[in-house]
Order: C-alpha cells, then structure tokens, then sequence
C-alpha cells in the first residue's frame, strides 16, 4: 500500500467487484492491543463482504514490532503509532504506510465514585488511590502519550509508587476493570465496551492523540487479500465502527 489513493482503489473493487475467493483464503494481521474491538468487528464485516478470513494477534506496538523483526508472517500490522511503520519500510518489510486511526487516552475506573473530582490529576492525588494501571511506555504508544500527561501535569514522578505497569493497553483496561487497580489509563475505545460502560473516565486532553498507521508486508503471500484489508481500514464501511470505538 503505497499511498491513500491506492487504498481508495481498493475500497472501490471492494464496492463494486466483491472479490470472489475459497473459504481457504486468509490474512494475518498483527494489531495493536488498543484496536481489538473495532478490528474484530471490522474483521468480521470485510470477511463477510470479501471471502477473506482475517485472523488476529493482539499485543502491544513494541511486541508486535519485535515479532515482526524475528520473522514472524503476518501480512499486515496495525500499529498504534506511525514511526514503527516507517521503520519497517526503511527496513524493506513494506513499501509504504497509512493512518488508520486516531485515538485518545482516557483515566478509567470501575468505581464511578471514582470520577466525582473535578479533573483526573485531582482524582489521582486523592490519599485511597494506592494503584494506577498505565500501559508500559516503552512498548506501548498509549502508555508513552499517559506518561507524557503525567508529566505535563507533573506528576509522573510523585506518582511512581502507584504505578502497575501493564504490557498492553488492554492488561491496563483489564486490570481496573477487575478492580486490581483503582484507575487504569486506558484507550478511549475501551469506554465503549460493555465492561467499560459499567465505569467512569476522564478525559485527558493532555495526552496527545495516538496516530495509528497500518502497513502490508512486502512479502506478503496473499497480497491481494491483504491490500483489500488495508483499503477497507479507510472505507465508509470501517469509518463507522473506528467512530463507534471512539477512533476518529
């Protein structure tokens, strides 16, 4: 996938020529921990429209990279930021990549209590917050944009004794929504879940918003299958359920 004109060329064969394959037909597609809802979903209206089964792996931007890096066959990755992309195409693994998404960072809790203090850094000085879930910034794009509000509101460093640090995105969600954790910083994507809808969330405009960009492998044995994936991320059809999730 070279550019956003290629992916519209596809979304019209999508549209206007069903792409007729055998049930034996699949791509791979590695996925950001933050995606897993709206990819399963879209997955499942692009298999319905096309023939073409999409299996997913889930973990963090880093692990996946990682995986990508010894070899791992996958055909396409959506990553929750553009510069691994970018390297991977420095690197020959692709000739190219797009933005597929826009996401936010939210503070989330189980306990609705939670969310009575005016802004979330409130919120986190209250004395019975003994544990944070935050996604490891290392690996994890969402928990890199969480640390950077953390210290624009200067708080990262007096809040460390507090911090659980999650290998995904999703282990952040997952970990305050099984009340392991008081708060979790987690993708606003999460908030639409029905275990998200149970809870509460602050907004947190100082984290900038994650820029997610996907990209097919260079060698990727069913290439036809994978381009058409990558040109549904940006159809009418995807946007809908991206908007669902919160993705913008």
């Amino acid at each position: 996938m070279k550019n956003k004109l290629i992916a519209v060329a596809f979304i019209l064969i999508i549209l206007m020529c069903p792409f007729s394959v055998g049930a034996q037909e699949k791509i791979s597609v590695a996925v950001a921990a933050n995606f897993i809802s709206a990819f399963k979903e879209m997955a499942a209206d692009f298999e319905e429209k096309t023939g073409v089964k999409v299996e997913g792996t889930f973990s963090s931007t880093g692990n996946l990279y990682s995986q990508i890096k010894n070899g791992a066959p996958y055909d396409v990755f959506l990553s929750a930021d553009i510069e691994r992309p970018e390297i991977l195409q420095k690197e020959g693994w692709t000739e190219g990549s797009f933005v597929y998404a826009r996401g936010k960072v939210i503070l989330w809790s189980a306990d609705k209590k939670f969310c009575k203090a005016a802004t979330w850094q409130e919120a986190l000085k209250v004395s019975k917050i003994k544990k944070i879930a935050i996604a490891n910034p290392q690996t994890a794009p969402y928990g890199a944009a969480a640390k950077d509000a953390l210290s624009k509101s200067q708080l990262w460093d007096s809040l460390q004794d507090k911090m659980v640090i999650a290998q995904t995105i999703a282990q952040s969600f997952q970990y305050a929504s099984t009340m392991s954790v008081e708060a979790g910083f987690c993708a606003l994507s999460a908030s639409a879940s029905p275990e998200g809808l149970k809870g509460c969330y602050y907004a947190v405009p100082e984290a900038p918003d994650v820029v997610q960009a996907a990209c097919v492998a260079k060698n990727t044995k069913n290439k036809k299958g994978a381009e058409l994936f990558a040109g549904y991320l940006l159809s009418e059809h995807a946007l809908k359920i991206k908007q669902k999730y919160g993705y913008h």
